[in-house]
């Protein structure tokens, strides 16, 4: 469970942790619809450095930032298996009996595996690199507009930070709920999947319990402060645009557009193997 590092807030002074947060949610969903369109190795390689580059500006450590992957390893393999044997193709890679693996199930395993581990990546640095306050602003403001049609938009972002910020929450509460019933004799690590699911259910049950009783906390502490989405609020930290706003996303605009150019000018792999030939 301490693995999970979405939701959670690196602190620390660089550059990208001083980036508007609205520039910083842009560029990751433009980044998210990015990895959509990635087709070869090379880029593929490519945006895995530039997101590298990017957590050593953030001045986050590697063994942080990979966390994320780990929490994911199995939706990876599920996803890979099914690719791998229900992937029809031309080219017979290996064969046993009535299973047969083809060169293209390979190729799509490893390139949905490669697609999943960078779109869990640069996501994780966005929350690393900005507090669950500033992104409830950058989502306010960016859904200003919605406000014409009478929609709640500083609820809904509310709703969205406090879900963000009760992650690490819950998780710290998992490992002392766990540690609790480890000391009482339980064990979560031996016997089968069922053994394991049933053994879970003595953690779950007051986790819940838990998370009603903070949810329940959170709300009379917000009334007791006279806490109203409804009336105009004023900001103490208005957000600003700086140059260093418009300098990042132009970088990363041009990173990103590498992968359009690669899937519809210029096929990288194609091209790497031309010059083998």
């Amino acid at each position: 469970m301490n693995n999970i590092v979405f939701g959670q807030y690196y602190p620390s002074s660089s550059i990208v942790h001083r980036l508007d947060a609205r520039v910083k949610l842009l560029l990751a969903i433009a980044y998210i619809i990015t990895i959509f369109f990635v087709e070869d190795y090379v880029v593929y390689a490519g945006m895995f450095l530039f997101v590298l580059a990017v957590a050593l500006i953030a001045r986050i450590p590697l063994k942080i930032l990979f966390r994320t992957v780990r929490t994911i390893v199995v939706l990876i393999l599920i996803t890979a298996v099914i690719n791998l044997f229900f992937t029809k193709g031309e080219t017979l890679w290996w064969s046993w009996k009535f299973i047969k693996i083809y060169r293209e199930g390979v190729e799509r395993a490893i390139k949905l595996a490669l697609r999943l581990i960078l779109l869990m990546l640069f996501p994780s640095l966005l929350t690393l690199t900005t507090t669950p306050m500033e992104l409830t602003d950058a989502i306010e403001s960016l859904l200003s507009p919605l406000k014409l049609i009478k929609v709640p938009v500083h609820a809904i972002a509310l709703i969205m930070s406090i879900a963000l910020r009760m992650i690490p929450i819950l998780v710290e509460e998992t490992n002392k709920i766990m540690l609790a019933q480890k000391a009482r004799g339980a064990s979560f690590d031996t016997g089968g999947a069922l053994k394991k699911a049933k053994a879970m259910i003595p953690v779950l049950v007051p986790l819940f319990v838990g998370a009603f009783r903070r949810a329940d906390e959170l709300a009379l502490a917000m009334d007791a402060r006279c806490y109203s989405s409804v009336q105009k609020r004023t900001k103490y930290k208005v957000m600003k645009l700086h140059l260093r706003d418009a300098v990042a996303a132009v970088v990363c605009l041009a990173v990103f557009s590498v992968a359009f150019l690669n899937k519809y000018l210029f096929p990288f792999d194609e091209m790497i193997l031309s010059l083998f030939a």
